[in-house]
C-alpha cells in the first residue's frame, strides 16, 4: 500500500530511501513509522538468521528483521552500527535493519518500472518495482512481501 498524490504533473508517491549492501531501496513513506538505532537486541532462540532479535521500543516489543540476511547479503564489515526502519504488519511492529537511511524522495508513477528480468531473485522477491534516478536504480521494497516471508520463517 503506497500513498499516492495526484498533481498536475501526474500521480506521485513518496519513498524513504535506505541503503542495504550498497543498493538503494525505497520504502513507501506511508508504511514507515520510525527510524531508530536499535539497542539491546535480544536473540530469539530457534529463529531463522533473518530475525536479528526483538527489542523494546517505547513500550512495544518489536521484531527486528536483518535485511542483509533477508536479501542474501553478507554481514556488514565496515564496523558502523546498523539503523532500523520501523514498520507495521497487521498490528505487529517490526524493525528492518538497514545500513543507513537516506532522504525522502518524491517519484512520479509513470517512472516506476517492473523489476528487470536480470534482477537477482533474492532482491526481486521483496521488490515491488523500481525507479531510476540520476543513473541509480532504486528498488521499491514491498513491505508486506518482506514481512510475510520473514514471519513465515519465524514460525518455521
Amino acid at each position: 500500500m503506497t500513498s499516492k498524490t495526484q498533481t498536475s504533473e501526474g500521480l506521485m508517491a513518496e519513498y524513504v530511501t535506505a541503503v542495504i549492501g550498497g543498493q538503494l531501496f525505497g520504502l513507501p513513506i506511508s508504511r514507515v513509522q520510525d527510524v531508530f538505532m536499535p539497542e539491546r537486541l535480544t536473540r530469539v532462540p530457534l529463529s531463522s538468521s533473518e530475525i536479528a532479535g526483538v527489542l523494546n521500543l517505547r513500550g512495544r516489543i518489536v521484531t527486528v528483521v536483518d535485511m542483509r540476511a533477508r536479501l542474501g547479503l553478507p554481514k556488514a564489515s565496515d564496523g558502523k552500527p546498523p539503523m532500523a526502519v520501523g514498520v507495521d504488519l497487521r498490528g505487529e511492529s517490526y524493525g528492518l535493519l538497514i545500513d543507513h537511511i537516506g532522504e525522502v524522495l518524491i517519484m512520479f508513477d509513470e517512472g516506476r518500472e517492473d523489476n528487470p528480468v536480470n534482477l537477482a531473485p533474492r532482491i526481486a522477491t521483496p521488490a515491488g518495482g523500481d525507479h531510476v534516478r540520476d543513473g541509480q536504480l532504486m528498488v521499491v521494497l514491498d513491505v508486506d512481501r518482506v514481512l510475510e516471508i520473514a514471519t513465515d520463517k519465524l514460525a518455521a
